[in-house]
């Protein structure tokens, strides 16, 4: 036992918590290195010595992997998914008052004409699914999709819509759903990221916010793939370094890190010593995953894709490539579909850039047995409206503005039920009628084929447990195979 000192009736909080041995900091550490982290089956020290760590979910999911294929901009629904035959014999009228109700828009007034379906409808498949002629490619795999016809969001406007389908919430600062399956299941490779990253098209108005993990470590961020034989930057040894030097500067900066980590359990360290062990994986990975040579013929043809030339076509063919390698999520952003003017021209155009490829994926997943482990998500951010959108101030003419009211989206494989189109909307396609499915609870059904209750995967931050749904969503229990 001590003798009392001077400082002993006087004893400052800050020596208490610092200078103590035994003092609460100490012994808080002592209590998280010892036990699971909440929320997970993994210890901390496991934790630290690998961070994605392979964790098990609160019950057996259905796919093991994601591929979310998102068409920045917001395709129109009437042109491809929705035909609505109503709209040509409304054509150059406005829409009924009472469908409008006291609905604004960004560019076009409530009494703005309606413009009509511009292509022609024909059904695909055993199912009978009904495609506009620019969509006509995905009719090839029509039995194996399910077609969301009643989706609706909370936001009009791209980068609150984008970061809300995404993370949750309308504003930057929120986990995407990729950091969500991250930090839930951890990681199958050990060679590659396991959240990747790849954009075709012009930019995304939600930018890197949307594969941000926000407030949780950036370990669980998506990481951005670039074509060409460097996929990722500062992954190659510069030609004046050796194999020596950087073998022996990789082993002291992990000891350097390593010592901190110990110190202060900073787990955006545990991140940095996983990104300088995957970098050094990847010299060798990245390459061979970037080597279409032992693909056929037939395959690149499927796809239509050129392994030497950047397109939506090869980042679908990598995404296949990525799932059979262990990577956990792939969002692939093709930007572009803003048809504010011309919704025909900007409908054909981007089909003809992503149709094919998308039914390819479909197909080469289902073909390569990897569709039932594996969920495609295909869709946008909202919908287009029933009426044009026309302003010779701007050059436009022919288009549609936002409509975040009702819209369609697809997912395929990963437990999803193969061959139905589920909700409805109403003669103009303005309102849902049959089986809303809003954006949450898209979420929620994505983390039940996961294998996640939406409402128990927490992150606890800033004096609360957070969710990607919130305090809202629910699982579509009628997509669910």
């Amino acid at each position: 036992m001590h003798e009392p000192t001077s400082r002993s009736p006087n004893l400052s909080r800050r020596y208490f918590l610092n200078e103590c041995r035994v003092g609460l900091g100490k012994m808080a550490a002592a209590g998280l290195l010892s036990g699971a982290v909440p929320g997970t089956n993994v210890a901390a020290q496991d934790l630290a010595s690998n961070p994605l760590a392979p964790k098990t979910p609160h019950f057996r999911g259905s796919a093991k992997a994601v591929i979310h294929l998102f068409m920045a901009g917001a395709p129109s629904q009437i042109e491809l998914f929705d035909p609505k035959p109503t709209l040509t014999e409304f054509e150059g009228k406005p829409l009924p008052p009472s469908v409008i109700g006291d609905q604004r828009y960004a560019f076009i007034q409530p009494d703005a004409a309606v413009l009509g379906p511009q292509f022609e409808f024909e059904q695909y498949g055993d199912c009978g699914a009904v495609l506009g002629s620019p969509m006509a490619p995905l009719g090839a795999v029509a039995d194996d999709i399910c077609f969301i016809k009643s989706v609706s969001t909370d936001q009009f406007n791209h980068a609150p819509a984008q970061l809300l389908f995404h993370s949750g919430f309308s504003q930057p600062g929120r986990p995407c759903l990729g950091s969500w399956a991250l930090y839930g299941l951890g990681a199958e490779t050990q060679n590659l990221p396991a959240f990747v990253v790849m954009s075709t098209g012009a930019g995304l108005s939600g930018g890197t916010s949307l594969w941000s993990s926000g407030f949780m470590p950036s370990l669980y961020s998506g990481v951005p793939f670039r074509s060409g034989s460097e996929p990722i930057l500062n992954v190659n040894t510069p030609s004046r370094f050796s194999e020596d030097v950087q073998r022996d500067s990789f082993e002291l900066i992990n000891r350097l890190n390593a010592e901190r980590l110990a110190q202060v359990h900073d787990p955006e360290i545990a991140t940095r010593i996983a990104a300088f062990e995957m970098a050094a994986r990847m010299q060798t990975s990245a390459p061979e995953l970037m080597d279409f040579s032992n693909e056929t013929q037939e395959t690149l043809d499927l796809y239509g894709c050129d392994p030497k030339q950047d397109s939506f076509a090869r980042a679908c063919l990598l995404a296949r490539r990525m799932v059979q390698r262990g990577v956990r999520f792939i969002n692939i952003y093709h930007s572009g579909w803003d048809a504010h003017s011309d919704v025909k021209g900007n409908s054909i155009k981007n089909c003809q850039t992503t149709a094919t490829a998308t039914a390819a994926l479909v197909a080469d997943l289902k073909r390569t047995g990897l569709l039932d482990e594996t969920l495609v998500i295909w869709g946008g951010e909202f919908g287009r409206t029933p009426m044009v959108e026309t302003n010779p101030a701007l050059g436009r003419k022919a288009g549609r503005d936002h409509h975040p009211q009702a819209f369609t989206m697809w997912m395929a494989g990963g437990g999803i039920r193969p061959g139905i189109s589920h909700g409805a909307t109403d003669e103009f396609g303005f309102h849902i009628t049959e089986n809303p499915v809003h954006v949450h609870d898209i979420q929620a059904t994505v983390l039940h084929a996961l294998g996640f209750d939406h409402e128990r995967l927490t992150y606890h931050h800033a004096g609360r447990d957070f969710r990607l749904t919130d305090v809202h969503g629910k699982v579509v229990e009628e997509l669910l195979a």
